[in-house]
């Protein structure tokens, strides 16, 4: 079963992650970009995790972000 990509940004964190990065940083270009391929690609994705089989997996999209950086 694939999980759900999203961010709740409380679990540990105090300070909210926009305001750790400032507004001019080069990430945050790559980021807008990352973010438009892996959801032209969330279709490719569905299809690896049939629904409802298992646990939630961590999504495949969070995985793919955490080796690019």
């Amino acid at each position: 079963m694939r999980g759900l990509d999203e961010r709740t940004g409380t679990l540990f964190s105090y300070v909210d992650l926009e305001a750790r990065v400032r507004r001019d940083h080069p990430l945050r270009v790559i980021r807008e970009i990352v973010n438009a391929a892996l959801a032209a690609m969330d279709g490719d994705f569905a299809v690896l995790y049939p629904p409802g089989l298992g646990r939630p997996s961590i999504a495949l999209e969070r995985l793919l972000r955490a080796m690019l950086l």
